[in-house]
């Protein structure tokens, strides 16, 4: 373990300062978005989410400390054991999981819902990267680089049984996007990405053809998501409740607490549509300002990746940087009806225990990486004592 000293030296400052202010501000806008639909549609205290979250907050800062007092090199050892837990509760909730918002995608702890395909994401990540830095030099085998892609495969298609179709398409373009940034020789890379290509577009006719047998009535419904207010009534409610809110923000907004589509006009406003409620409230201004502050948090996580001395710390950086960048992409798209809304959360804004820790832990990761970083740098930058002969 690394003295105390040692962390707060190398650790990343500017980017540990954003992402607290990040945290702090979903906190505040998790409460402002859930307290109308607590009292009056589910009967509770207006603070319940707003204690949760600060709870998963909480329960994050625990997990921060502890981990930054461990090497990746030992993140990647344990992920062996987290991939085997994670694979086997992913196969038990096919069994006994709850079933929530039509996905049986959840373990019911009481108070936390655990769900495992949250979890699979960035020990996937931590996996990859310890598994592709120890087998460095044996890349050039078939059956070695294509091991831990048959085995993210198998979580992808349980995540898919669940049905959780959002969560399988993140996890697949994560993993997919890890594999080819792999020091993997070029002719095999081309030829895998090629099989890729191919296989996504049968995949693609595949649903086009079959898509009533391969997937459920509601999944089917999400394709249908250009001009979302021609079915007000139907399928199109929640996006264009979206577009309501966002008008009626326009630059500055109505005020902290002042939104009118949260009056159960969107169903659940502090999960994935919590950016239309924030524009309403703080205008389009406070989108913008997010963005930019999303950009920054990317550009510094990049920024460690390519420090990095090893592959492994490379790996992760960019990894923990797709899965942000992803999670950003497909709820701002959705909620702006660019494409189908898959239910995914937005990153340090939205509502959700899983998803909160393992941003952390993913963040924590990162920042481990820059902490290594620096001590190999110190070392290396320390003049050599040179000892004299006695005559």
């Amino acid at each position: 373990m690394i003295a105390l000293s040692k962390i707060v030296k190398y650790i990343d400052k500017s980017l540990l300062i954003v992402t607290c202010l990040l945290f702090i501000f979903g906190l505040i806008m998790i409460f402002s978005s859930s307290n109308v639909t607590a009292y009056m549609k589910y009967a509770i205290s207006p603070y319940n989410y707003f204690i949760k979250q600060g709870i998963f907050l909480f329960a994050g800062l625990i997990g921060f400390i502890i981990m930054m007092k461990f090497t990746t090199k030992f993140y990647g050892m344990s992920s062996w054991l987290l991939m085997i837990f994670l694979i086997a509760s992913l196969i038990g909730l096919l069994i006994i999981g709850e079933a929530k918002n039509q996905a049986q995608s959840w373990y019911d702890l009481g108070f936390f819902s655990f769900q495992p395909s949250e979890f699979a994401k960035i020990t996937s990540i931590i996996w990859l990267a310890h598994y592709y830095e120890e087998k460095r030099e044996q890349l050039s085998s078939w059956t070695v680089s294509l091991f831990p892609i048959g085995v993210c495969a198998i979580i992808a298609l349980l995540i898919f049984k669940q049905p959780d179709f959002g969560t399988t398409i993140i996890y697949t373009i994560l993993i997919g996007l890890i594999f080819i940034s792999q020091p993997i020789p070029k002719i095999m890379k081309r030829k895998l990405i090629l099989g890729g290509i191919v296989a996504i577009l049968l995949g693609g006719f595949l649903l086009v053809v079959s898509g009533k047998n391969l997937l459920l009535e509601r999944q089917l419904e999400r394709f249908n998501f250009l001009r979302p207010c021609d079915r007000l009534l139907d399928d199109g409610n929640q996006v264009c409740n979206g577009y309501i809110a966002i008008n009626n923000g326009k630059i500055w907004g109505k005020g902290l607490g002042n939104s009118t589509q949260k009056y159960l006009y969107l169903p659940e406003p502090y999960t994935d549509f919590i950016f239309t409620v924030m524009i309403e409230e703080l205008g389009c201004i406070s989108g913008l300002i997010l963005i930019l502050a999303y950009i920054f948090v990317l550009y510094r996580i990049l920024v460690i990746g390519r420090e990095s001395y090893t592959n492994r710390g490379c790996t992760i950086c960019y990894g923990v940087a797709i899965y942000i960048a992803l999670h950003i992409f497909v709820n701002l798209l959705g909620i702006m009806g660019l494409m189908p809304m898959t239910g995914v959360p937005l990153p340090f804004i939205s509502y959700g225990g899983s998803f909160t820790i393992c941003l952390i832990a993913g963040l924590t990761a990162v920042q481990r990486v820059s902490v290594e970083t620096g001590i190999r740098n110190e070392l290396n930058l320390k003049p050599k004592i040179v000892k004299k002969r006695k005559k």
